[in-house]
């Protein structure tokens, strides 16, 4: 299976598509189609993709993400609730052929040119606009139309944000990358807490050691294996902040043989230890 092309088709005669998506998880496969699509997560957590990007996601992930860039959330674990989005698409021309050239319109311009990258709002971003959100989804049809470009002028004037991955990923992809992409992506959630080697992710996708370590680097701008223990400092946290389990047992479950080893990986990519991390979210809350 390749990244998915999944056109989205608009609601009977309204210009853009939006709904309230409630599912039992977030499972959708890795895709991408020619709408823009800005997510609000209302519940679950788990791993978010763009591009060569991931991170986990929680309750207010709020994302823009442009035309043909690749993406996915990914419910990991058991939740106590359904997964809840809402969720809105557009089409470049939704409003005409030359509509964001229009003066009215212009603000929104860099806003679409960052979207290439994906964007990630910060939780108070989310937070402020969440009723509006919600409210959206059963507006009449020009309500919700006003309500969309007040949302996009909201996050247009907002400096709480991060792009997410490098500009030239899209460019970098072909069909066969993508199906490679899927399905190293996929063995990784269903088994980073297991040994994962090259010898085996190699023959999943038809190539040598050699060619795989070669193509995931220059596809992701990291090796695999930074990708990896990346992935799984990432799970580590998710445990540590909701869990009681021990440092220890964390780090085994997160797929390290060696504690130590995982205390160094731990530094290397959150600047403290896992005690320290588990501390610091305690005095937080």
């Amino acid at each position: 299976m390749k990244a998915q092309y999944k056109p989205i088709v608009p609601l009977t005669s309204n210009s853009f598509k939006a709904e309230h998506q409630v599912k039992e998880k977030f499972n959708s496969p890795w895709h991408y189609h020619s709408e823009f699509e800005l997510t609000l997560i209302l519940s679950s957590n788990g791993v978010r993709y763009v591009g060569n990007h991931f991170e986990d996601f929680h309750e207010h992930d709020l994302v823009l993400v442009g035309p043909d860039l690749p993406h996915c959330w990914t419910t990991i674990g058991p939740q106590n609730i359904e997964a809840s989005a809402i969720v809105i698409q557009w089409r470049e021309d939704f409003l005409g052929k030359d509509w964001i050239n229009c003066k009215e319109f212009e603000i929104f311009k860099n806003l679409f040119k960052m979207s290439q990258k994906g964007v990630k709002f910060d939780e108070c971003v989310a937070l402020k606009l969440k009723e509006k959100f919600i409210n959206l989804v059963s507006l009449p049809p020009l309500n919700k139309l006003t309500s969309l470009l007040e949302i996009l002028q909201e996050l247009t004037c907002s400096t709480h944000f991060r792009t997410l991955c490098d500009q030239d990923f899209k460019d970098k992809l072909n069909h066969i990358d993508n199906e490679r992409l899927k399905t190293v992506f996929q063995f990784v959630d269903n088994n980073f807490s297991q040994k994962i080697t090259l010898t085996e992710l190699s023959a999943m996708v038809c190539m040598s050691e050699e060619s795989f370590s070669r193509f995931f680097s220059k596809v992701m701008n990291k090796p695999f294996f930074f990708f990896l223990n990346e992935y799984r400092i990432n799970m580590a946290c998710k445990l540590l902040l909701e869990t009681d389990k021990s440092v220890t047992a964390i780090g085994y479950e997160a797929g390290y043989e060696s504690f130590p080893f995982f205390h160094r990986q731990f530094k290397k990519f959150k600047k403290c230890t896992p005690h320290q991390f588990r501390k610091q979210y305690q005095l937080v809350k």
